[in-house]
C-alpha cells in the first residue's frame, strides 16, 4: 500500500510537467521566447521552493550533500534545455517520442547499478510505453518527413538526462529533507539555465509585461511540484518504475492541449494514451497479483 501511495506521488509530478507544454505554447502566443519562458519557469520556481525551506524546513545540510544535490540539479535544466532545443528542430511530435526514451533508459540505467535483470513486467511496461508514445506522439501522421539530425541528438540527450534525473533523485542525499533537498537541486538547475539564457526579462521590462503570469504558473508546475514529488516518491518506489509512472505526462499533455488549447487529437493519437495508461497500470497490477499468490501459497505452506 505505501508503494502505491509513493506511486501516486510520482504519477502526480509526471502530470505536472505534462501540463507544462500547453502552458508554453500560450506564452508563445503572447510574445514570449523560449529562453523567458524557461528562464521564469526556474527562477520563480526558485523562490516557491525557497519560501518553503524557510517556512517549513530550516535544516542543516552537510557540505558533501549539498555538492551532490547540485549536481543531481543541472541534469533539470539540462533536460529542459536539451528538449527546447530538440522543438525548434524538429517537429513537438518527434521531439516528445525522442524525450520518451528516458523510460527504457532508465530502467537500463537502474539495471546497470543493480546489477540486475528488469522484471518481466518492466519489460511489458517499457514495450507497450514505446508503442504508445509513437502513436499519442502523432508520428505516424509525420511520416516521411526529412529529420534534423542535431534535432535528434538534443532529443536523446533530454531523454538521458531526465533518466539520469529519476536516478539520481531515488539514491542521492536521501537523508536530506525533502523541502532542502528540492530546493538545492532547484538552485544549480536555475543557475545553470540562468547561464545558458542570461535573465534580462528580470531589468528590462518583459517581466512586468506579463511574463510574469506564465512564470508564476510554469515555476509551480515545473519546478515546485514535480520536485518535491519525486523527492519524495522516487527513493521509495525506484528509478526504474519511477520512470515508467513518468510517462504519464504524455497523456496529461496531449489532455490539456485540448482543455487549454482547443488543439485537435487524432484518433491514433487516442489509440497511443490507451497504451501508455496501460503500460503504466497493467504491469504494476500483474506484479501485484503475483505477490498476493506469492503470499497465498506462503500462508498455506505455513499452515500445512
Amino acid at each position: 500500500m505505501n508503494k502505491l501511495k509513493f506511486s501516486l506521488v510520482i504519477l502526480l509530478g509526471a502530470c505536472s510537467y505534462g501540463v507544462l507544454s500547453s502552458i508554453l505554447k500560450i506564452g508563445f502566443l503572447n510574445g514570449f521566447s523560449f529562453p523567458e519562458l524557461l528562464g521564469g519557469q526556474y527562477v520563480f520556481g526558485w523562490f516557491g521552493l525557497l519560501l518553503l525551506v524557510i517556512t517549513f524546513s530550516r535544516h542543516k545540510v552537510s557540505p558533501k550533500n549539498i555538492l551532490s544535490l547540485l549536481a543531481v540539479g543541472t541534469t533539470m535544466s539540462l533536460t529542459s534545455i536539451f528538449y527546447g532545443l530538440s522543438v525548434k528542430e524538429l517537429p513537438a511530435s518527434i521531439a516528445i517520442v525522442l524525450l520518451f526514451q528516458f523510460t527504457w533508459i532508465g530502467v537500463l540505467i537502474e539495471a546497470i547499478a543493480n546489477k540486475t535483470f528488469p522484471s518481466r513486467e518492466k519489460l511489458l511496461s517499457i514495450l507497450i510505453l514505446f508503442v504508445g508514445t509513437l502513436f499519442a506522439g502523432g508520428v505516424f501522421d509525420g511520416l516521411g518527413q526529412q529529420l534534423s539530425i542535431k534535432g535528434i541528438i538534443f532529443g536523446l540527450l533530454a531523454a538521458i538526462t531526465f533518466a539520469f534525473y529519476f536516478f539520481a533523485s531515488g539514491r542521492v542525499s536521501t537523508e536530506v529533507p525533502i523541502f532542502s533537498k528540492s530546493f538545492l537541486m532547484a538552485t544549480s538547475a536555475t543557475l545553470f539555465v540562468c547561464l545558458i539564457y542570461p535573465p534580462t526579462y528580470l531589468i528590462d521590462g518583459t517581466l512586468q509585461d506579463g511574463l510574469w503570469k506564465y512564470a508564476l504558473i510554469l515555476g509551480f508546475f515545473g519546478v515546485v511540484i514535480p520536485v518535491i514529488c519525486f523527492s519524495i516518491g522516487v527513493p521509495k518506489v525506484g528509478a526504474g518504475l519511477a520512470t515508467i509512472l513518468g510517462a504519464v505526462e504524455l497523456p496529461t499533455a496531449v489532455i490539456a492541449s485540448i482543455t487549454l488549447l482547443n488543439e485537435s487529437v487524432s484518433p491514433l493519437q487516442w489509440i497511443g494514451i490507451i497504451f501508455i495508461l496501460s503500460g503504466i497500470f497493467i504491469p504494476q497490477m500483474l506484479k501485484i497479483q503475483k505477490e498476493k499468490r506469492q503470499n497465498f501459497f506462503r500462508e498455506d505452506t505455513t499452515e500445512n
